[in-house]
């Protein structure tokens, strides 16, 4: 077989390079549309080691991560796998975001250009190393009967298809589906480009194939279904002799012959009233009657034109360059599956594999590494009618723990210290020693750095204000402001309002700002793609009457020091910063229970500002609210009722 060879295939020995093999946990952050009952059995389902009951997943984190994750529990289970890596048009990853019904765009992430660095940063070469690893995999969670398309660009088509072959075996290539995608056009130095690419391989030899049909067309059926029965039925009349006289050999009308019926059919047939005798110049035509209702369409071949792109007035359209249409999808996962099959997308975009699973009853994982990816994947799946429960995940903490053991060593304390010295100098920052809760020194504030394991707490807050007295003085290290930088990457759902509180009982200004995930990329590291952002704050009123209890969103404020301008500007009110927010009305652990949610599309741009809730039983409830703002970062307020 001939074999494609690129730059970091092979190592330095001659070997082959192998996908990375950290199997880490999975944390779930978030349940949607758990019922108040069930949402711990989900919860404990996920501690287990296999949990026992099916919830779709939504998961936030990068491939090389998320698939020898989901190895560890579906490795041989998947049913379909489609993935629409990007094509090398650097555009991949920015998005429209809308304000006062005026488009803008969304710039990428870090982690979304270092993601799209990784795949064709060295050109062709990192972007086939990135899909073989990835290929291996994924040939490693189909089942025997699985199927996998991959959706591409003409321009790359051809070496992927070589890669593939290696992978999945050249027995194994069933299709190159042209989709037509786009209606002709001009181009003044070639023929005008309106397709992509779809590669389908199976699994085996034993992947079913169920064949997706479509309508006849009309003017075909007004040419070929030219006749009417009694009972005003449309057919045709098919030719009954046998192809090549391969068939069973008698006489029949008179005349003796290869017929493409046994004799016993035959005489059925026409008892039935489906062998029809007609006269064809001085000789009579024996024909089988084929009738246009019992037809159940053309069946698909490799060329698809009948699946247009959305239009841009749709409400489908979510604005992502890379959307593709539910149509196609939906087409792509009938031939593939059925009811309660399972299909994997890892680089899901917009969420259009995971909306068409649903609609369709298939089980469906779906990840990506974009934070708005996700936060457009979970608003489109809310939008399907009677979505079935499903979570947010992510690796979290185990993939900061891999990372900050790899790049600092395995000796704990000397870690601890690495690490935060580590970050100290990505703040710009001053390392110190002598304190257990401040770790360094910027213009004047001291900074605290959180640990990759844990969310800031306002336990770790009230430390932290006990330590700064001892950080007062007059040496070039002591703090020349009553101010605190507290950096984390994960925040406890009560820090909000209650950090605020205890800080200013200290006399202490506090900020809190996320350790971004580009942290974890040597890459974007050297390259300066570090930026720590403020948290956003978040401002609820509560009402209650008697067990009934309504949240009103009452002030949005978000840092604005790396929006455009132009938002800034589009921006009229507080509440436009909003894109989305949830509730949970009875939250007992880290993991935040979506009970309720509303949110912007384009069919519904207003976002109403209240929830309500009625209680069965009275208690003292902590409620989270979560919202998530037009560039898809999330901020959370935790409150305490008292239901009488």
């Amino acid at each position: 077989m001939t074999e494609l060879i690129w730059e970091g295939k092979y190592d330095k020995d001659g070997r082959k390079v192998a996908p990375l093999r950290v199997a880490l946990p999975f944390q779930t952050v978030e349940t949607v549309n758990e019922s108040s009952q069930d949402r711990q059995r989900t919860l404990d389902l996920f501690q287990a080691a296999k949990p026992s009951e099916w919830r779709n997943r939504l998961i936030w984190g990068d491939k090389k991560y998320v698939l020898p994750a989901l190895l560890q529990e579906f490795a041989g289970a998947v049913d379909l796998v489609y993935i629409d890596p990007p094509f090398a048009t650097g555009q991949d990853f920015s998005l429209p975001i809308t304000v006062n019904g005026d488009d803008f765009v969304k710039q990428p992430s870090m982690i979304e250009v270092k993601a799209y660095r990784d795949t064709w940063g060295r050109g062709l070469a990192s972007y086939l190393q990135w899909l073989y690893e990835m290929a291996i995999q994924l040939h490693e969670l189909l089942a025997v009967t699985g199927s996998l398309y991959v959706h591409l660009d003409p321009g790359v088509s051809h070496f992927v298809k070589v890669l593939l072959d290696e992978v999945f075996g050249p027995e194994n290539f069933r299709n190159e589906i042209v989709w037509k995608r786009s209606s002709a056009h001009s181009d003044s130095k070639r023929w005008g480009r309106i397709h992509d690419v779809l590669l389908y391989y199976a699994k085996s030899a034993t992947t079913p194939f169920l064949v997706p049909r479509v309508a006849l067309d009309p003017t075909y059926v007004e040419k070929v279904y030219t006749r009417v029965d009694e009972a005003g039925r449309r057919y045709r009349l098919d030719n009954i002799s046998a192809p090549g006289g391969r068939g069973p050999i008698y006489e029949w009308g008179g005349k003796t012959q290869a017929w493409r019926f046994t004799k016993e059919k035959m005489e059925a047939l026409h008892r039935e009233g489906r062998i029809k005798t007609y006269p064809d110049g001085r000789a009579m035509i024996n024909a089988y009657v084929r009738y246009l209702d019992e037809n159940e369409g053309q069946p698909v071949q490799d060329w698809w034109d009948d699946v247009g792109v959305i239009a841009a007035p749709s409400h489908e359209r979510v604005g992502y360059p890379t959307q593709k249409p539910l149509v196609l999808l939906t087409r792509i996962i009938e031939a593939a599956t059925k009811e309660g099959d399972l299909v994997l997308d890892c680089v899901c975009g917009s969420g259009t594999t995971g909306v068409a699973a649903e609609r369709l009853g298939r089980r469906w994982i779906v990840a990506d590494l974009g934070r708005f990816a996700v936060h457009t994947t979970r608003k489109r799946l809310l939008s399907v009618e009677e979505v079935k429960p499903f979570v947010v995940q992510n690796l979290g903490k185990y993939e900061r723990q891999v990372w900050q053991a790899a790049e600092f060593g395995e000796d704990a304390q000397a870690r601890t210290v690495a690490y935060r010295r580590f970050i100290l100098d990505l703040y710009k920052a001053k390392y110190l020693e002598g304190y257990v809760w401040l770790h360094g020194v910027k213009q004047g504030r001291m900074v605290h750095v959180g640990t990759v394991d844990a969310p800031v707490t306002v336990g770790d807050v009230k430390q932290i204000a006990g330590d700064f007295g001892k950080a007062l003085g007059t040496g070039e290290d002591a703090p020349t402001m009553r101010a605190v930088d507290v950096l984390g990457w994960d925040f406890a759902f009560e820090l909000n309002e209650l950090a605020k509180q205890t800080a200013e009982r200290a006399g202490l200004d506090v900020r809190f700002l996320r350790i971004p995930r580009e942290v974890l990329d040597k890459r974007a590291v050297e390259q300066g793609d570090v930026r720590f952002f403020e948290l956003a704050a978040l401002g609820v009123e509560v009402t209650r009457k008697g067990r009934a209890v309504t949240m009103q969103l009452s002030d949005f404020v978000i840092p604005i020091d790396d929006v455009p301008e132009e938002v800034q500007r589009a921006i009229t009110d507080w509440s436009q910063w909003i894109d989305y927010w949830a509730v949970d009305w009875d939250n007992k652990s880290d993991t935040f229970h979506n009970e309720w949610q509303a949110y912007r599309t384009r069919k519904e741009p207003t976002l109403p500002k209240s929830a309500a809730h009625e209680y069965d039983a009275a208690g003292t409830y902590q409620v989270v609210v979560k919202v998530i703002d037009i560039l898809g970062n999330d901020t959370t307020k935790t409150l305490k009722v008292e239901v009488p």
